[in-house]
């Protein structure tokens, strides 16, 4: 009798469990679709790995934040590009509680600081690139618990020695590429 309850109890968690992962699979689904319609590529990273990449570079036409809402609802969003597009801080919100993303690019749009501040918390954030931007010293100060940061791309921006040297004291295995 016990095991017979046992075994009913460790089923339903077991059933109620699949029910919540199908879910998230089907959101997660529905998210890529909106994404693919905005003309950008989702793609797995490679046949044993299914994270995702997701680059906005082939999307033809305006990209607004609202098409980039999707981006919250992906769980195994690794890459990110959003290189080029005209997209300013509110766009950034879309992707600030991920934990997933290790690679993200935001050269040549129009962030700013309060972009940084949105993205504090992307802990396994390992390549960020902001060249292009308006970000300066007091963004970069939001990427000094970023411990998994190895790679920073910050040339042409409002950078300066000081703020580079702060992050580089905080996080002395980062590589700051300032293009000079």
């Amino acid at each position: 009798m016990r095991f017979s309850l046992i075994s009913a109890a460790l089923a339903g968690a077991f059933f109620a469990q699949s029910l919540a992962f199908a879910e998230e699979s089907e959101a997660e689904k529905k998210a890529i679709a909106k994404i693919r319609e905005s003309g950008a590529l989702v793609l797995e990273i490679a046949q044993n790995d299914n994270r995702l990449d997701v680059s906005y570079i082939t999307a033809q036409g305006k990209i607004t934040a609202e098409q980039l809402a999707p981006l919250k609802e992906l769980t195994r969003l690794a890459n990110l590009n959003l290189r080029g597009l005209e997209i300013g801080d509110d766009a950034v919100a879309h992707i600030a509680g991920q934990k997933t993303p290790v690679r993200l690019h935001l050269e040549k749009t129009k962030i700013t600081d309060k972009a940084l501040e949105q993205i504090k918390g992307l802990e396994n954030l390992e390549y960020l690139n902001v060249y292009g931007t308006e970000i300066g010293d007091a963004g970069l100060a939001h990427l000094a618990n970023l411990k998994k940061l190895k790679s920073l791309y910050v040339w042409q921006t409002k950078v300066t020695d000081e703020g580079v040297k702060k992050l580089q004291e905080a996080l002395p295995g980062l590589k700051i590429v300032r293009g000079t």
